[in-house]
């Protein structure tokens, strides 16, 4: 007698659109039984967990109008579907937005990047291992935070913007976004939609089961960035356990507008530290029109934690973010 395992992948429809109609006419008319699907490194780890299942996917990859990256008359645009790797690699990207460039270059490993698109990194699920491992807590529909809970592990988690979930956005790209003042391109087969970096996430307040404000028959096609803050100074950092694969810890990106020494203004988005990207504007107010200093760093460190709360194993974040905001204002 031979054993039958059950354990084996669930049928799903996998749906490949070859353009723009087609991919957003499925996204429609799927609603939430369709995944879309771009390289795929977020949701093979949902399925090989057997946390996440979908009826349908709709592979995103052969849409040539959702890749790549080209100058418009304000500044560029990248396609969704761009690679990291292409972004990380892209001389106009570098040039001009480097901040961009240096955040995608940092994102897990060589071959993830090699494959993970730009939406797939924005709108990827929170990383929280109790959500992950498929328990009941309320970002699943479930009542209880098992993070936020006098057992809880939680050296990952959220020291600002906790509402029932303290889960934090994982993804590195989403601080160099709302810090360049980026616009997401939102399509359904209805229209389109405009939508700030900034307003694009969505914490548990909100929006207890997603983290952006996508509607389910939506589709992030594109980013577009402003030549507001082209060539202007940055700061990138992310501190993670290693180097290489692992989510940060705390990470930030800052952009300055920078003369004799004086800066005249800047943008501060910290990751990892809430459920959504962190816009640090006590920061910016604190800087501007100020020379770099040192003093000008220790205040702006300490201002840009206010409120925070420490949760049983996160308590080194608080300082970890100060000082990455000093090293941003040293330059």
């Amino acid at each position: 007698m031979v054993a039958t395992s059950h354990d084996v992948m669930p049928d799903i429809e996998l749906y490949q659109p070859a353009d723009e109609a087609t991919a957003l006419d499925l996204a429609s008319r799927l609603g939430n039984e369709g995944w879309l699907l771009g390289g795929g490194q977020d949701t093979y780890g949902w399925l090989k967990d057997r946390n996440k299942t979908p009826a349908a996917m709709i592979e995103l990859t052969q849409i040539d109008a959702w890749k790549g990256i080209k100058e418009i008359s304000d500044g560029i645009e990248i396609g969704a579907v761009t690679t990291l790797t292409e972004i990380a690699n892209n001389p106009l990207v570098q040039s001009r937005y480097g901040v961009l460039a240096k955040a995608a270059s940092v994102v897990a490993s060589p071959q993830i990047r090699n494959v993970g698109t730009l939406g797939g990194n924005l709108n990827q699920d929170a990383r929280c291992w109790y959500y992950r491992r498929g328990l009941d807590c309320y970002r699943a529909g479930g009542n209880i935070c098992y993070a936020d809970s006098p057992e809880g592990l939680n050296r990952e988690h959220a020291l600002f913007g906790a509402s029932r979930c303290v889960a934090v956005s994982p993804s590195d790209t989403a601080p160099a976004l709302v810090a360049l003042d980026a616009t997401m391109v939102v399509s359904s087969s209805s229209g389109e939609r405009l939508i700030p970096a900034e307003d694009f996430f969505v914490g548990p307040d909100r929006d207890i089961l997603n983290m952006t404000v996508l509607n389910d028959d939506e589709i992030l096609t594109a980013v577009r960035i402003p030549n507001t803050w082209a060539n202007a100074e940055f700061y990138w950092e992310k501190v993670a356990d290693r180097n290489v694969w692992d989510f940060a810890l705390v990470n930030i990106a800052a952009v300055f507008k920078v003369s004799g020494g004086t800066i005249e203004d800047s943008r501060f988005a910290c990751g990892a530290v809430e459920c959504t990207p962190r816009r640090l504007e006590a920061v910016e107010s604190e800087v501007r029109g100020q020379q770099r200093s040192e003093e000008l760093a220790v205040s702006a460190g300490e201002i840009a934690t206010d409120g925070a709360r420490a949760l049983n194993y996160n308590n080194f974040k608080i300082p970890l973010m100060q000082n990455l905001v000093k090293r941003a204002i040293r330059g």
